[in-house]
């Protein structure tokens, strides 16, 4: 499909500069970077979701709109989604890349760390924060704690309502993306680590680009 506007939703464990120069390689489209940094309490979750919804609006986005989420942004695109349609702004496509998939109803992120080891919720119980790794340079990590892991994620009844695709860049996301296989959704790899909008910006563009055409 051929997008009129392509969002790109950071984790909410990082910043928007996670993204790299991967908007300016995503030449070929109107690219929207929203920043978003004050889910910084409860409900983190509906806090992330309100702001992408005001930043789209504020950008002036033309549909049809693909959302795009990198790592913990995944499990929010169906409600950011929603939010679109609310505006009466269709969405053309949601891209998950190296993300987390969104979880049942009622489930939360701890329910979906597929991609963490098994001593992941131990270690938040212990008062652990995660990530606990520094990423790339330039990219400000933001750990969280175990509420904001054990927090209920927002999920619309009727998700997914257009069509989806996976981008996996790292093998701790091999998983979620045999799981998006599964579901029938176009997958497609690229081996530059899990913030390759950063190391690798134009082979990863390249990938999301024929990603999204095969929508």
């Amino acid at each position: 499909m051929t997008p009129g506007t392509v969002v790109l939703l950071h984790s909410p464990l990082t910043t928007a500069s996670a993204w790299g120069s991967l908007p300016e390689a995503l030449g070929a489209y109107e690219v929207v970077v929203p920043e978003i940094t004050d889910d910084d309490r409860a409900p983190y979750a509906g806090r992330y979701v309100a702001r992408a919804a005001l930043e789209i609006t504020k950008a002036g986005v033309r549909p049809p709109v693909v959302l795009v989420g990198h790592g913990g942004a995944g499990p929010l695109l169906p409600p950011i989604g929603g939010a679109q349609r609310a505006a009466h702004r269709l969405v053309g496509g949601y891209v998950f890349v190296d993300a987390e998939l969104p979880p049942p109803a009622g489930s939360s992120r701890l329910d979906q760390a597929t991609a963490f080891g098994a001593e992941f919720a131990e270690s938040l119980k212990n008062g652990g924060r995660f990530p606990d790794e520094e990423p790339p340079a330039g990219v400000p990590s933001r750990p969280r704690e175990e509420d904001f892991f054990t927090e209920t994620l927002p999920m619309p009844q009727d998700w997914p309502d257009a069509p989806c695709g996976y981008l996996r860049t790292s093998p701790a996301y091999d998983g979620p993306a045999a799981q998006a296989r599964l579901r029938g959704w176009t997958v497609t790899a690229v081996d530059a680590g899990h913030f390759a909008a950063v190391t690798d910006p134009l082979a990863t563009a390249r990938a999301l680009t024929d990603l999204i055409a095969a929508l």
